[in-house]
């Protein structure tokens, strides 16, 4: 009985120390089980943010691409008028609605602010002035962001060049087929109108208010290339 209970003391100390040699094992197997689990977060938290910071390549319209884009943000137009404001005054033009892919590159460049700056830079006395391009370097720049791109003509729907016309010349590339030039316009200012043109250009709006500026820009001095001596800016295009 004396042993039995001499012996106790003993054996709570083996238990204690076997007890105390286990748990650093049990807490090392749960740190690593935690760092696991953490590393494992962190990884895949580090991918998802590397896949939503990554950036799309900016949209430019193409030779490819153009007629299909136009053709759907045609689809969803409900606005037909663009006041140009300039530094001579402000008129305004109204877009033919059967006319879908002219109607829609206008006011597309004109919600991305194309003409913004742009100048009247052909004005030929008594017959047309031509606006949409500049000496600027920041117009091709524009160009550029918005991407290189004709338009087919679309002079078939019955429209002819009276005055007051809003029509697209055709590029200046190699171009037999007298694709338009998209960034240009020109408008009619011959009375009644410049019906040599019609089968050649593609009307697609006319002026309804303001042609008093339009005849006030035709009649600014110009020099060699039609260019006006003094610049006449498009300030604003504005989708009314």
């Amino acid at each position: 009985m004396l042993l039995r209970q001499s012996a106790l003391p003993t054996i709570l100390f083996l238990f204690l120390i076997v007890s105390c040699g286990e748990s650093p094992k049990k807490d090392k197997d749960k740190v690593e089980e935690n760092i696991a689990k953490t590393d494992t977060v962190t990884t895949t938290q580090i991918d998802s943010t590397a896949i939503e910071e990554e950036e799309e390549e900016p949209f430019q319209l193409t030779e490819e691409n153009a007629i299909d884009f136009f053709f759907d943000y045609s689809k969803n137009l409900k606005k037909d008028k663009v006041k140009i404001t300039t530094t001579m005054g402000s008129f305004t033009v109204q877009l033919y609605d059967d006319v879908p892919y002219h109607k829609a590159n206008f006011i597309y460049l004109a919600r991305q602010k194309y003409f913004d700056s742009t100048q009247f830079h052909r004005v030929v006395k008594d017959f047309i002035i031509q606006g949409g391009n500049s000496d600027d370097k920041r117009t091709a720049r524009k160009r550029g962001k918005i991407g290189r791109y004709l338009l087919p003509p679309d002079a078939k729907k019955g429209y002819k060049h009276h005055r007051g016309t809003i029509s697209m010349p055709s590029s200046e590339r190699d171009n037999p087929h007298k694709l338009a030039s998209p960034y240009e316009f020109f408008i009619v200012v011959t009375e009644p109108g410049s019906y040599h043109l019609d089968g050649s250009y593609t009307p697609f709006g006319r002026v309804i208010d303001g042609m008093d500026v339009v005849d006030a820009i035709n009649n600014v001095p110009v020099g060699d290339g039609d260019w006006p001596f003094k610049n006449v800016y498009i300030l604003k295009a504005e989708v009314l």
